[in-house]
């Protein structure tokens, strides 16, 4: 027994609303990655709750200011030009349309400034992260090539001294974090031992 169709028109209950919001939101973004993958397709989708949040999808070839550069050549105008972006060409509006412009431009000032802080956000987030994984690296950031000792002592794996006997090598990094390590020289009076 298949779904009976539903009629296309607001829902009322903000619960339902919010939920229907997320399945088809996720719907349509995995749409738009099997477009992506199935036909090299570049796409973008940006949206806004009704709450205002914030959900966007690009393909991974392309970011959304790519998109929005080719969508301005193809339709062969600026976006950002617009007459009535510019303030002109308002003379023939009514008033409802006026209010309905000026409520557009509000709308469009919060989506960006909720899109501003957004990006602040992240941009501080990657700057933390790449701060810490610098930090790492400089603490575990060892010699570069390990520090090889030779114990010329001809003592052997066994312990015991022999003509000929095979040097012991002995492979050490130094950290950086311990400067007391550095330049170290390996004597011949020592104990360590491997095995």
């Amino acid at each position: 027994m298949g779904r009976g169709k539903i009629e296309i028109k607001r829902i009322e209950n903000a619960t339902n609303r919010q939920v229907t919001y997320s399945k088809r939101r996720t719907g349509i973004m995995k749409k738009a990655r099997e477009l992506t993958v199935l036909c090299d397709a570049q796409v973008a989708i940006i949206m806004f709750s009704s709450t205002g949040k914030y959900h966007e999808f690009c393909s991974p070839s392309t970011d959304i200011k790519g998109i929005f550069d080719r969508y301005q050549q193809a339709i062969g105008t600026s976006l950002w030009i617009e007459q009535q972006r510019m303030g002109e060409d308002l003379d023939g509006l009514e008033f409802d349309e006026l209010r309905g412009l000026e409520q557009n431009v509000d709308a469009a000032l919060k989506e960006y400034h909720v899109i501003s802080t957004q990006t602040e956000t992240y941009k501080k987030k990657v700057k933390h992260s790449y701060e810490a994984y610098k930090t790492l690296q400089q603490e575990l950031g060892l010699c570069e090539e390990p520090a090889w000792f030779v114990d010329n002592t001809g003592g052997g794996w066994d312990g015991g001294a022999g003509a000929g006997a095979a040097a012991d090598m002995f492979a050490f990094r130094v950290v950086p974090s311990q400067p007391n390590l550095h330049g170290m020289a390996y004597g011949g009076n020592h104990d360590l031992r491997l095995g």
